[in-house]
């Protein structure tokens, strides 16, 4: 049977000798046996066994978890079970840095759009780009709860000029109306609005949002706090975190 030295198993599984010695010192991969001159020696079964714990070690696994692996008398699915949740959590690390990546390239994208990088630019960029999900979730919701009322509309209609069956119309305004205001108290609870000027976040009044000539991300508002008159930027802010953060 084959054996071999600190120094050959280390080299066959490209790590250090001190490595070696510190996995026996741990008791993770004691020698086989000891030659008459007190020299450690490694059988094939221990080859395996350093590479499996150097392959554990690469995807991320403590010395501390691969030692509890070991010791299990069913090691092969237990390791099947932490690979799996290691998978998850390098998975959900990836997820994270694209997000962040992302954001990298939209700051860097709004930045190269304007002039000075000021820190209150920034600041504005970060929040449109936080709430940039939030806002497009709600906006999915108005549309997908929108559908139906719009289908009924057209439906009554149709009824109403082809058949003279008015009643589909009078059934689409007791939808269509407490939907509206629905909708409208949803919309408006939902979202806050920052100042070009002075970089604040505020939430106008529901009259002031309502009448506001506006497009898709931005609205015409009057700042409560420095009087500025313009377009304003629409972020997602609730109610809650107004009162949380004043």
């Amino acid at each position: 049977m084959a054996t071999y030295t600190s120094g050959e198993i280390a080299k066959i599984c490209q790590v250090t000798v001190r490595t070696v010695q510190y996995y026996d010192k741990r008791g993770i991969l004691s020698p086989t046996t000891l030659s008459e001159g007190g020299r450690r020696l490694y059988s094939e079964a221990d080859v395996k066994q350093l590479k499996l714990i150097c392959f554990l070690r690469e995807l991320g696994l403590s010395l501390k978890a691969i030692e509890s692996l070991l010791k299990e008398e069913d090691a092969g699915h237990v390791i099947d079970l932490v690979l799996e949740e290691q998978s998850k959590d390098l998975h959900a690390q990836l997820l994270d840095i694209h997000e962040k990546l992302n954001k990298i390239k939209q700051l860097k994208s709004q930045l190269d759009k304007g002039s000075e990088a000021s820190l209150e630019k920034i600041g504005d960029i970060s929040r449109i780009m936080a709430s940039k999900k939030e806002l497009s979730q709600m906006r999915w919701v108005i549309l997908m709860t929108g559908i139906p009322v719009t289908l009924l509309q057209w439906f009554a209609l149709y009824e109403g000029l082809a058949h003279g069956n008015w009643g589909y119309v009078l059934i689409w305004l007791a939808v269509a109306v407490p939907y509206g205001i629905i909708i409208s108290r949803y919309y408006f609870k939902s979202t806050a609005y920052i100042c070009p000027n002075c970089h604040e976040v505020f939430k106008p009044s529901f009259k002031q949002v309502f009448w506001a000539s506006h497009t898709p991300t931005m609205r015409q508002l009057t700042c409560p706090h420095c009087h500025h008159q313009g377009f304003c930027v629409e972020i997602y802010r609730k109610e809650e975190q107004d009162e949380r953060h004043p």
